[in-house]
């Protein structure tokens, strides 16, 4: 089995369960994903004050169904959890189709779809179908109930580290809110497991930090628990809809020329990709970028949310997603992670002049060769720059060449006696 192909297993296996800000479904999802990385998992009480909002009251579902006089679930939470709006409260009643009608919502521009709906702080309940659906509805009575609970509890969120050999961290941080949604966000998920297992195995400079937690809510209770220690963040990536057959994308950090985005940069410019400025608008970026905090935090999508007409929809299902467009996704943050964890600033001890290459072995038998021209003007170029001013990431950009390439020079002019790390 690929890489590609195991995410998408868990993509699949997560599907069915119903999440949401709080509640056993995130439980559940953790657990999942806990036995493939090991996580640290906290609950956070409700009515616990974080920055200016306070963790909100947790909610559970077992069943909810809207029958019509013949007994047939005419709308059914089995079938699919997307049919009752996210922390809908208890009801048991029975209603004319007019009576029920204002607690109904479709998408009538996408009469087949099932819309993705929540009220989580303003107490409501409701059921969200197709408009195909709908149509078909006559004028009932119809049994109406949902069986759910709205009780104190927890807000739980899971962490994973990874240690490096230094302190600095990066963090990686995914949603585990939605409920069966596929690309928003569970492939985000799968990328982000398994990029943790790759780090682990490798053993990386920067300390890795993956969070696995709620949107909005999360991010601000995290946060809220880790301001003393959020200075040991110096890069971050948010990581969503990572599946779709789209083209990258990547956010820039509030900052806007952060190392992060520096290196997403450099990393997409070989690929069809989309860059785009930071706005207050969008996934959890937002959060970690508030002013106060302004943390050097982007965010990697394909196709951006509501970019694509599945999103938040019954068709955003692990049919839409694909294993090679994961692994894609994880490639390009295995890459940037790299750049990250390598990029290094040197100093030059030879600067008055050009020093003798070839006679330190530096400049390769077979002339003429590209790969072999390329890796010498990146030693020309790590030479001419490596001041203690400009690191590696500076010099790939200047010089156009790969980042691998000047990274591999720089070590074979170190081994020479040319170069230091500063």
């Amino acid at each position: 089995m690929t890489v590609g192909e195991e995410m998408h297993a868990l993509v699949r296996r997560l599907y069915p369960i119903c999440r949401s800000i709080t509640g056993d479904g995130v439980r559940r999802t953790l657990e999942i994903i806990a036995e493939s990385i090991p996580l640290e998992v906290s609950e956070v009480p409700t009515g616990t004050q974080v920055l200016d909002w306070t963790v909100p009251q947790e909610w559970n579902i077992r069943d909810a169904y809207v029958k019509d006089a013949e007994g047939r679930r005419v709308i059914d939470f089995n079938a699919s959890n997307l049919h009752v709006v996210g922390y809908s409260v208890p009801v048991s009643a029975t209603m004319t189709l007019d009576e029920l009608r204002g607690h109904l919502h479709t998408l009538p521009g996408q009469p087949g779809l099932v819309p993705y709906r929540t009220s989580y702080y303003v107490p409501t309940w409701g059921f969200c179908l197709s408009q195909e659906t709908l149509d078909r509805m006559g004028p009932g009575p119809y049994e109406v109930v949902i069986d759910s609970t709205l009780a104190d509890g927890h807000l739980t969120y899971g962490e994973y580290v990874v240690p490096g050999e230094t302190a600095d961290e990066v963090i990686v941080s995914c949603h585990t809110c939605h409920p069966s949604l596929a690309n928003d966000n569970l492939a985000g998920i799968a990328v982000a497991v398994a990029l943790a297992r790759r780090l682990a195995e490798r053993g990386p400079r920067h300390t890795y930090r993956f969070l696995f937690m709620p949107g909005t809510i999360g991010a601000i209770t995290w946060l809220a628990r880790n301001r003393e220690r959020v200075d040991r963040i110096k890069h971050g990536l948010v990581l969503a809809c990572a599946g779709d057959g789209g083209t990258l994308t990547y956010k820039r950090s509030r900052r806007g020329d952060a190392k992060i985005d520096r290196v997403a940069a450099h990393v997409l410019r070989d690929r069809p990709h989309t860059i785009l400025d930071f706005s207050p608008y969008g996934y959890d970026e937002r959060q970690f970028g508030s002013p106060g905090f302004n943390l050097p935090v982007g965010g990697l999508t394909r196709t951006t949310y509501a970019g694509y007409p599945e999103y938040h929809t019954s068709g955003d299902n692990p049919d839409f997603v694909l294993p090679e467009a994961m692994a894609d996704t994880l490639d390009t943050l295995d890459e940037i992670v790299r750049i990250l964890d390598t990029d290094r600033h040197y100093l030059n001890l030879s600067p008055y002049g050009e020093p003798q290459l070839g006679r330190r072995g530096l400049y390769g038998s077979l002339g003429g060769r590209s790969d072999t021209k390329q890796a010498q003007m990146a030693m020309l170029w790590v030479l001419n720059l490596s001041d203690g001013e400009h690191c590696l990431l500076d010099i790939a950009q200047r010089s156009a060449l790969p980042f691998a390439t000047v990274a591999d020079a720089a070590r074979a002019l170190v081994s020479a006696g040319l170069l230091k790390e500063k």
